[in-house]
């Protein structure tokens, strides 16, 4: 064989070699993928950022599960996965078991959402709800099973919830705005439960007696399917629509919340993956949570979580340093 066929014959086998190795880099290197799973509600956010950063990173796998909030946190605690989607904040009992694991963790706000109260688009008469009236729907030990039993000159019409399951953040958060630290979620025939909001979506359109409830993205998306209740704050005693300028303010009370990603600080410092695909998330968060229906958080509060990236400060700003819960606006909380 002549020195320039064995030539060619080695340039070929190194560009096989090169191939053979760029595809194991791109499909199975722990630093090629970034490995996310939690809320459905922060799913349509994540899920955007993860498309937008693919089109500059093709060689990154970016899966992003929907476990509900609960069911994402037990896999990050323990180190199953790098970033978790949240619709609360996290418990003290999470937090401890990130400890116990050795699992260090940034907490990161990346937008605003309404939990929506809905209906079938052909009610023509709950308009709005009180938190009583909500109570009495969802909480033990009421027996209410008829619309005509919530409010009087309401219709006889039987009532279908559709609602997220328990390991929801959005069920927790619904929870404690609704049934107190002490109350209880009713749960029977009349209750209908998945983590998908999707599936409560199509539940909700399809019986006209039926109400549930989920993000804002979720009914913004399908407004032409479903009603949404305003709710009567329970401060100044106004009915408020979820919208973006209510959600944003405030005044679309007590159910306008933040949503969070938690990143685990040795995947941020360890994957380069994981720490571009951050960076990615918070520069274009604002933009894409827009999109797919959630309210951007102001500048000054995105500035601050950038600065706490890059200073990794981990912990959680909804936790005191005995690991009660701390609460009020987010603008106050994360300091």
């Amino acid at each position: 064989m002549s020195f320039q066929k064995i030539g060619w014959v080695l340039l070929a086998s190194a560009l096989i070699a090169t191939g053979i190795a760029c595809e194991r880099d791109t499909t199975g290197s722990d630093t090629g993928t970034v490995q996310i799973d939690g809320s459905s509600t922060v799913y349509p956010i994540t899920e955007a950022v993860a498309e937008e950063f693919l089109a500059v990173q093709p060689r990154v796998r970016v899966p992003v599960g929907v476990s509900g909030t609960g069911g994402g946190f037990k896999r990050f605690t323990k180190s199953d996965t790098d970033i978790s989607n949240a619709s609360r904040p996290i418990k003290t009992k999470e937090a401890a078991a990130a400890k116990k694991n050795g699992v260090e963790f940034l907490e990161l706000p990346v937008a605003y959402d309404g939990l929506s109260i809905v209906v079938h688009p052909k009610n023509d008469w709950a308009n709005d709800l009180t938190i009583d009236e909500l109570r009495s729907i969802f909480t033990e030990p009421s027996q209410v099973a008829l619309w005509s039993e919530v409010r009087a000159g309401w219709p006889a019409t039987k009532i279908k919830v559709y609602m997220p399951g328990a390991d929801s953040g959005t069920f927790d958060y619904f929870k404690e705005v609704v049934a107190g630290k002490e109350g209880t979620i009713r749960s029977g025939k009349m209750f209908q439960t998945s983590e998908d909001d999707n599936v409560l979506v199509i539940g909700v359109a399809g019986d006209k007696g039926s109400i549930g409830f989920f993000g804002c993205a979720y009914f913004f998306e399908n407004k032409d399917k479903l009603r949404a209740v305003s709710v009567v704050n329970p401060v100044n005693g106004e009915s408020v629509l979820p919208t973006s300028d209510t959600i944003e303010s405030g005044s679309y009370a007590p159910f306008s919340r933040p949503l969070f990603i938690y990143v685990n600080k040795k995947s941020l410092d360890t994957k380069p993956a994981v720490a571009d695909f951050v960076d990615f998330y918070l520069e274009h968060s604002g933009d894409l949570a827009t999109e797919v229906g959630y309210v951007r958080l102001p500048k000054e509060v995105m500035d601050r979580v950038k600065k706490n990236v890059a200073e990794r400060k981990t912990g959680s700003h909804y936790l005191d340093a005995e690991g009660n819960k701390r609460s009020g606006p987010l603008s106050e909380v994360y300091n």
